[in-house]
Order: structure tokens, then C-alpha cells, then sequence
């Protein structure tokens, strides 16, 4: 599978479409997390009534190759406006947290496979290796996060979007305890590794059928697996759509119901 080409879509792909494809992202307020001289910029949504009283689900989100950089804007490009929709906040209120990484780095540990004459043949992901600088720094803001007393500690949700897809699948991997659901959107990853969240984590995964860029068989591989494992899993396809398959799932009925049914024991 070519998971390649999804280092390449920062090349083909400008920001300069962000202003453009948003709406008024300005109720996501511009946050920074700093943790042994790294900074990990984010954008932070609070629920629509927010009351300081109450904790709330947290909702973080991860973007694709093509939003990575520093302006910590270019991450709302894809699911911003969603969790904005009035139907959304009034139904499901939630804090939401979209985190961006920087050029040239990745959510999930990825090794480039190449055969004897130096051809690639594919990409692992590997879990006994230290996480990415920006995942790292997730993870302290999750950590942080959840000390804070603001959030529902059982009702941590994760999504993301082809590089964020993949990111998705890696931090459940490793962290499955933490997770309530997650919905990864044309990812791939360590299928063999899927029994660590199998019976913990409950995933709805999306891929379009015609994807050129993270080949469907990388999902199609995680929900046979998964199936296998007897997990609570879902996984929805659509037939002839292409890499932005995220723009079906923005607007698939009943993914926010499904994701609020489900908490930590």
C-alpha cells in the first residue's frame, strides 16, 4: 500500500484555501502547550453554555499532511466548522481541541520498508519507538487536560483525518484506556496491533472506496481484524469517493449520537 503519497500531500496542497472554506472560526480560541521547550499549538472550542462548574466530554481532533505548520489556523480547515454547527453544540456540548504539527512531522511513528534494490515497498508503524515530538506533547496536554477537573474523564473522544486517521489509530493503540470512542477517517496502521484496543475502545473507521492516496484496504484491513476480535466496531465506506472522504463523514447522520453513547466504565 502507498502510504507514501501521504507525505506528499503537504507538497500539492497550500493553506491558502483556508480562509476561504471557513466560516467564523474565531470562538476557537488560539492556545499553546509547553512542555521541556516544545510547544505544541492548538485551537480550543468551549462548549456553546459553558459553565466553569461542570466537566464536559473532550473531543480532540487531527489533521491531515496538508494543514501541518506553525500558524495554528490550518488545522480548522477540515471539521472546524462542524463542531460549530448549532445542531452539534446544542446537542452534544463538548470541549474540542484541534492540535497542529509542524512541518515534516508525523502523529504515529511511521518506517519506510524498501526491498533489496531500494525500491519502497511499504510503510510500518511501529510501537516500541519513541512517539513523535508533537504526539508527545498530545499526550501531556491530554494529561493536562483531564487534571484540570473541566473534563469528563470518561467521555474522551478521538478523531482524525489521513495523516490525524493514522494518529487516530496509533493513540488508541497505545493508550486504550483512555479513549471512550474514536473515528478515524482514511487512515491506516499497526493492524496487527488492534487487539491492544479491541475490546476497549469502540471505532467507527471511514475510508472512500476510490482513495488514491491511503489506499481503502489499510481500513478495510483494520475492520476485518477488528471483526475478528469481536469488537464494537463500525465501518462505513463510500463507494467512488476519493481521499476527502472526511466531507462525507462531516456530514454523517448519527456519528456525534454515536460517539455521545459511549463512556468509560
Amino acid at each position: 500500500m502507498h502510504y507514501l503519497k501521504v507525505l506528499l500531500l503537504a507538497c500539492l496542497l497550500t493553506t491558502g484555501t483556508v480562509a476561504r472554506a471557513q466560516d467564523d472560526l474565531s470562538a476557537y480560541s488560539s492556545q499553546t502547550f509547553i512542555r521541556k521547550g516544545d510547544t505544541l499549538r492548538y485551537r480550543l472550542l468551549l462548549p456553546l453554555h459553558y459553565d466553569a462548574h461542570k466537566k464536559y466530554p473532550l473531543i480532540v481532533f487531527l489533521h491531515g499532511a496538508g494543514e501541518r505548520g506553525s500558524d495554528n489556523n490550518a488545522q480548522l480547515l477540515h471539521g472546524g466548522t462542524m463542531f460549530l454547527r448549532d445542531s452539534i453544540r446544542e446537542h452534544y456540548p463538548a470541549i474540542v481541541v484541534f492540535p497542529q504539527l509542524p512541518l515534516n512531522q508525523t502523529w504515529a511513528p511511521m518506517k519506510f520498508i524498501n526491498d533489496s534494490a531500494g525500491k519502497f515497498q511499504r510503510v510500518d508503524f511501529p510501537l516500541d519507538v519513541t512517539p513523535p515530538p508533537a504526539t508527545t506533547l498530545v499526550n501531556g496536554l491530554l494529561d493536562s487536560l483531564l487534571a484540570s477537573g473541566k473534563v469528563d474523564t470518561k467521555r474522551v473522544y478521538l478523531g482524525g483525518l489521513s495523516l490525524g486517521g493514522m494518529g487516530t489509530f496509533y493513540l488508541i493503540t497505545k493508550r486504550p484506556k483512555l479513549f471512550a470512542a474514536a473515528f478515524p477517517i482514511c487512515g491506516a496502521g499497526n493492524v496487527e496491533a488492534a487487539g491492544n484496543f479491541a475490546k476497549k475502545v469502540p471505532v467507527w473507521i471511514f475510508h472512500g472506496g476510490d482513495d488514491k492516496v491511503v489506499p481503502v484496504d489499510a481500513s478495510r484491513a483494520y475492520d476485518a481484524k477488528l471483526k475478528a476480535l469481536g469488537a464494537e466496531e463500525k465501518y462505513t465506506e463510500y463507494p467512488g469517493v476519493g481521499h476527502n472522504s472526511w466531507d462525507n463523514v462531516f456530514v454523517e447522520p448519527g456519528l456525534m449520537t454515536w460517539l455521545f453513547e459511549h463512556q468509560k466504565k
